[in-house]
């Protein structure tokens, strides 16, 4: 495969994984806001535990969320020195050969402590997301059965 078709691939992946960030991000501040509408006009009791507990969790996937950003614009930056490194307009390393091989070493390794971080957020943003919908589920089930026996 070409350089160019490469390229495109991994401009798509990341565009669509960002995209799918996002989305989630807005999920997360979409179920925060439709929680608070529930209650507006309600008065604090336990059976509202489980729909904090959603709230707490969606909150969760929304930090998990930024912070993945974080990470991946992280990352993009020691790929970008890195690239800055190899072809020598570093203004670290210049054209120095050992100097080079000393930068290309640690950046890929910071690069890759960065993606690793990114990663782990990308994962617990949509495991936190689930987990606050199922909160808020067992919420919703439990003020029916209150409702039924009241």
């Amino acid at each position: 495969m070409s350089d160019d078709g490469e390229m495109e691939i991994y401009r798509t992946l990341r565009d669509t994984q960002s995209r799918y960030v996002y989305f989630l991000l807005g999920v997360a501040g979409a179920a925060i806001a439709f929680a608070v509408t529930q209650t507006r006009e309600a008065a604090l009791s336990w059976s509202q535990v489980p729909l904090g507990a959603a709230v707490v969790l969606w909150a969760a996937s929304f930090y998990a969320g930024c912070r993945n950003i974080v990470w991946v614009t992280a990352g993009l930056r020691a790929n970008a020195e890195l690239l800055d490194v190899n072809a020598g307009r570093s203004k670290i390393t210049g054209t120095n050969l050992q100097a080079i091989h000393a930068a290309r070493e640690q950046l890929h390794g910071i690069f890759e402590e960065h993606s690793a971080r990114a990663n782990s957020n990308y994962r617990r943003q949509f495991r936190f997301l689930v987990a606050g919908a199922v909160a808020y589920v067992g919420w919703h089930v439990l003020e029916m059965y209150l409702r039924a026996v009241a």
